[in-house]
């Protein structure tokens, strides 16, 4: 492609985001450029989009922290022009233009091959979101956790990240338990998924007591605040929690008494800077545990143009599970 050529792109600035025509000499720096052919909506996107403080590093910048395509060359001799690629994070979107538009270029060094036995299509429904369910999945399992511990609970179940965790935790036989603001109209998504028993998010998001009955031998949490401390109340000894999101807040409003009393573990995960050999086995993992067919039940896809609404929706708690965008609709 010629750098006069034009494609398609989002752009955020201080006052707008727009879709508009682009050329490759205003993609940045990289020694690889990609073909896109899928992006994704995630909680992050949404938060760009809406030009939510702490996101875009600067303005104007493309964003999108996902990216699923082609490559069409490279100064490195690690990719050949066809190969297939994904990206999750690494500034993707944030510090560096990223994947809702027609081209990217990035660091070929960040860039991983997409697992034989997944399309290029459900990658991009993995995605951040499906990426970072299996860091914690990873996390807890090299903590030493078995599906003989007991429950596992999922917050924020009905979004990516806790989709995607339910379906791989069920799938290795752990008992799920789902919390979600939106039983009534969620539960049979959730159960669909693999999940046991569905509890209420109210049961868990208003300030509870430090110690709580021991109830879970892990949680999977997305959504922060009072949330977590209520989770990491209700703890087994020896407890495991991973911790991966804050749609709730960031702020952590509760006491040391579960981890002195209890003895439970707080594991953070931060998909952005994973080292490539972690993202390597997370995705080989994911080829080898995930129920494809499963995912293509949560995933929707649209064009470029239901972006910005997409955005703003998954902001709203509107969206469940996974949203791909096809970037050349």
């Amino acid at each position: 492609m010629s750098a006069s050529e034009s494609f398609h792109a989002w752009w955020v600035s201080a006052e707008s985001a727009e879709l508009r025509d682009t050329t490759t000499d205003q993609l940045g720096e990289g020694d690889t450029l990609v073909r896109i052919e899928f992006s994704g909506i995630n909680f992050k996107d949404g938060l760009a989009l809406e030009r939510r403080p702490g996101i875009l590093k600067e303005y104007p910048m493309i964003p999108g922290i996902d990216l699923v395509g082609f490559v069409v060359e490279s100064d490195l001799d690690l990719w050949q022009p066809g190969e297939r690629v994904l990206l999750n994070g690494a500034g993707l979107g944030e510090s560096h233009n990223g994947g809702l538009a027609q081209y990217a270029r990035v660091s070929g060094a960040d860039l991983i091959s997409v697992p034989q036995q997944i399309s290029n299509f459900r990658a991009a429904a993995i995605g951040t979101a499906g990426f970072t369910a299996m860091l914690s999945v990873l996390a807890l399992e090299d903590a030493g956790l078995e599906p003989s511990a007991g429950p596992v609970l999922v917050t924020g179940a009905a979004g990516g990240v806790g989709s995607i965790a339910i379906a791989l935790l069920a799938e290795l036989g752990y008992e799920v338990v789902a919390a979600s603001g939106r039983v009534d109209t969620a539960s049979n998504y959730l159960r669909n998924l693999g999940a046991d028993r569905i509890i209420p998010r109210s049961e868990l998001s208003e300030p509870g007591r430090p110690l709580q009955k021991q109830e879970f031998a892990a949680v999977v949490d997305s959504v922060g605040s009072h949330t977590l401390v209520n989770a990491l109340a209700r703890l087994n000894y020896r407890g495991l929690a991973t911790v991966c999101g804050l749609a709730q807040g960031p702020d952590l409003p509760g006491t040391v008494l579960p981890f002195i009393l209890r003895g439970v573990h707080l594991i953070g995960i931060n998909s952005v800077f994973a080292p490539r050999e972690l993202r390597e086995r997370a995705w080989q993992r994911l080829a080898r545990d995930l129920n494809l067919d499963l995912l293509d039940s949560l995933t929707r896809s649209i064009p470029m143009s239901d972006v910005g609404a997409s955005g703003a929706a998954i902001l709203r708690g509107e969206l469940r599970g996974r949203t791909v965008v096809d970037v050349d609709a």
